[in-house]
């Protein structure tokens, strides 16, 4: 394909890609769908070249920023708090697809051999989430399983390429259990390491930089910079590249300006937007490729359909079995929990009426763990996950980048190669298509709603009420307040931010005195500083739910940004 080509292609595919996402919204209908759909009908146009991307440019290219814009809007505290759900998912899952369905290839392909079989079973096992957080979104599911499902999409892809690294070198040698556990604890916690101290010195590093498009510039390259270094020791690029993302969220919000994170969440979006789509109609793009790709090589395309289509059925069975254990074992657990956060609250008053503990320098520490403690209980309490979410996260098993990248990555001398890379192709369109398409039905069906907007907005009040307080007790009420030359803050300029403080009204100059509105834009700036630490206080403890926190962020932000203008 010559250069003038490529560049075609690649304009009609930004434009195909923004009126889908457009009128998918419009329609109800899932945008990756309309995508793929949109991409076979194309690949059959005369003149339509044939489309066949290097697939180390989809692992290495496309894949860790789509990841990191995943990982950095993933709230810390949900992730960690569904951390044993997730894991059980992305890992667990992960394996048990990958040798269930390796078994059946095995029998049905005999010369292929048990370790490629599982190789060709780790390709398809891990499910994207992108279109089934993307329906979710639009249909309102409860955000606790929008986080379990973006968190497994996150981590499983790394459990797959590590599973499919080990298999393919088995292919070439003998097998060893142990050392396979073993270069799979390695890949993990190298990984881990090194995307987080990639992610912490980045928003370090960005911190100390005022100038927005460069520090945005800076974030495009952080998820190379994790996924380059861990590929080269041996260790999982994607998972350096979820612990970056992870990292970079959890302190970005600390450290970094309103201005940075702004302009960093907008140019994001827009790569995150023509990077998923654009996988998925380049899905669809390729099928053409492939069928001819498994005739050339004198083997069957409708044994290819046919393998593909149970295999979508035996992944479907494992993933309901083993979803339906890890739901009950969440609803057991419900009770004791609000058990718990009776006792964590019990031990906190004892704790706050102890006048043994005022001056006691661990006081703050042991407060701050229990208070985490009781949040953590009363939000399992509260958000249990019940057997209709678990018939969503069984349903919700659509495949996506990684399973048709990986597939082409298999050794060209892999035994009926193309015919297991189209397989791979019909296992990730039919889940798309099938459980993509009918997710939002079965959603209706069984009558899931999100959060419920009248309790969201009360929660929201509380917590706006919290900061209000924090703000009046550390600055309006300090009888040591003083401006940053040293001088008082004028009694006027006080006692008016304390009328329109009490009335969350948004303080204006009209009514001060010309010498003493100086003192407005300073004074408000220090109140909007306590809040955002009494925010982050309360994001870190868990408090709140990550939606209410991250409504109350846009308003502490947007009023930062007032204040800028002035």
């Amino acid at each position: 394909m010559g250069v003038e080509q490529l560049e075609l292609v690649a304009v009609v595919g930004v434009l195909l890609i923004v009126a889908s996402s457009y009128f998918a919204g419009k329609f109800g209908v899932a945008t990756p769908i309309v995508l793929v759909l949109l991409g076979l009908g194309l690949s059959f146009l005369p003149g339509m070249p044939p489309i066949a991307p290097d697939p180390a440019l989809i692992l290495a290219g496309v894949l860790p920023p789509l990841l990191y814009s995943a990982a950095v809007n993933m709230p810390v505290v949900d992730f960690r708090r569904d951390l044993r759900t997730i894991g059980a998912l992305s890992v667990v899952l992960v394996l048990v697809s990958a040798f269930g369905t390796g078994a059946l290839l095995w029998w049905i392909f005999p010369d292929l051999g048990i370790a490629a079989a599982i190789a060709v079973g780790a390709v398809i096992s891990p499910p994207d989430a992108v279109a089934a957080t993307t329906i979710g979104k639009r249909l309102g599911l409860p955000p606790r399983l929008l986080t379990i499902l973006e968190g497994e999409g996150l981590v499983n892809d790394a459990t797959a390429l590590v599973l499919l690294r080990t298999a393919v070198a088995a292919t070439a040698g003998a097998f060893s259990f142990w050392q396979a556990a073993g270069d799979f604890a390695y890949a993990v916690v190298i990984a881990v390491v090194i995307g987080g101290f990639v992610g912490v010195l980045a928003v370090r590093v960005r911190s100390r930089i005022d100038q927005p498009a460069l520090t945005t510039a800076i974030s495009f390259v952080v998820p190379f910079i994790a996924f380059l270094p861990a590929e080269a020791l041996g260790a999982s690029g994607v998972l350096a590249v979820v612990a970056a993302g992870l990292a970079t969220g959890a302190g970005g919000v600390r450290r970094l300006s309103v201005q940075g994170r702004t302009a960093e969440r907008l140019n994001w979006l827009t790569i995150q937007l023509l990077l998923e789509n654009g996988v998925f109609l380049l899905m669809g793009l390729q099928l053409r490729t492939l069928v001819a790709d498994v005739r050339s090589a004198g083997l069957s395309v409708t044994d290819s359909v046919w393998i593909g289509i149970a295999m979508v059925l035996a992944l479907a069975v494992i993933r309901t079995v083993f979803v339906v254990p890890v739901v009950l074992a969440a609803r057991r657990r419900r009770s004791g929990h609000l058990e718990k956060a009776r006792r964590f609250e019990e031990i906190l008053d004892q704790v706050s009426q102890d006048d043994r503990l005022p001056q006691h320098p661990r006081r703050a520490r042991i407060e701050r763990w229990l208070q985490r403690h009781q949040a953590d209980a009363r939000f399992y309490a509260g958000n249990g996950l019940g057997l209709r979410g678990g018939a969503v996260i069984a349903w919700a098993g659509m495949r996506g980048v990684v399973t048709l990248a990986a597939v082409q990555s298999l050794p060209l001398d892999f035994p009926y190669r193309s015919q297991l890379v189209l397989l791979a192709f019909v296992v990730a369109v039919v889940t798309l298509v099938g459980q993509g398409g009918t997710l939002p039905l079965l959603i209706r069906v069984l009558g899931i709603r999100g959060t419920d907007e009248e309790q969201a907005q009360r929660e929201l009040s509380l917590l706006l009420g919290e900061l209000r307080e924090a703000s009046a007790v550390q600055v309006l009420d300090n009888p040591d307040l003083r401006r940053r030359g040293g001088e008082p803050f004028d009694s006027a300029v006080l006692e008016k931010f304390r009328r329109l403080h009490s009335r969350t009204q948004e303080p204006q100059p009209a009514g001060v005195q010309e010498p003493l509105k100086a003192q407005l834009p300073e004074l408000s700036q220090l109140l909007l500083e306590v809040q955002q630490d009494a925010l982050n206080e309360a994001r870190s403890i868990g408090a709140y739910d990550s939606h209410t926190i991250a409504r109350a962020q846009r308003m502490l932000d947007a009023g930062t940004a007032r204040r800028g203008t002035l």
